[in-house]
């Protein structure tokens, strides 16, 4: 396999990640529980789809998150990681461009994530925070076992976590999810918080992946390793 076409996979599947579920975010309008349940099924399926499709190709990270904690565990290598990451900018850019386009930049500005009022900011990181980890840990448990409906498991996991999620923080937990709307829509506001909490969840989910799935204590040798991958 080439690395462009691991590269032009992660652009494709966040294309798909990103457009179908921020364009069913204004399909869909309104509020209430059914349209949170249509949002998040569609964010999941999109998932689904786009892995079914390139997962193959390029592991299906779509997200900087899951590539930080693939990182973190050794299953890509750092420039790899790094190109992931800017593939799957660029792929979340041209989804809400697309839809910028078809629609309009006010509309685009509609989908992005905010913290719900009732909130604050650090409120915010925290649930991101969880809410990616329990996304991303499953990915790392899922993608290590590759069960038959592994795809499906994954699109599940995204669209429950979702269901939970929508109120409070709109559950990016996707930094590109977040970005291309901010970027296309001029809506940064409280943008940082869809950078750390994923983030950070990314991180998180891989020391649990660690300790639970590995049994794994001893976490020295795993820094060592990680430190030296990035000035190599």
């Amino acid at each position: 396999m080439k690395s462009w076409q691991k590269y032009v996979a992660e652009v494709f599947g966040t294309f798909v990640l990103v457009g179908v579920g921020t364009g069913a975010i204004l399909g869909i309008g309104g509020a209430g529980e059914p349209v949170i349940m249509g949002v998040a099924l569609a964010f999941g399926l999109a998932l689904a789809a786009a892995l079914f499709t390139v997962g193959d190709v390029s592991g299906g990270h779509f997200n900087p998150a899951v590539t930080l904690a693939m990182f973190l565990d050794r299953r890509i290598g750092f420039s790899d990681a790094g190109a992931y990451v800017v593939s799957q900018l660029l792929g979340a850019f041209l989804a809400s461009g697309f839809l910028a386009l078809v629609l309009s930049r006010q509309d685009v500005a509609a989908t992005a994530t905010v913290v719900a009022p009732s909130l604050g900011s650090a409120e915010g990181v925290l649930a991101e925070a969880v809410f990616t980890m329990i996304l991303a840990f499953s990915i790392l448990v899922i993608s290590a076992r590759k069960p038959p409906a592994a795809y499906l498991g994954i699109g599940a996991t995204l669209a429950a976590v979702m269901m939970l999620g929508i109120p409070f923080t709109g559950a990016s937990l996707n930094p590109a999810r977040s970005f291309a709307p901010a970027l296309v829509g001029d809506a940064w506001d409280g943008f940082w918080v869809f950078v750390v909490g994923p983030l950070a969840g990314g991180v998180a989910a891989w020391v649990l992946y660690k300790l639970i799935v590995q049994g794994d204590t001893d976490f020295g040798d795993d820094l060592e390793e990680i430190r030296d991958s990035t000035v190599t």
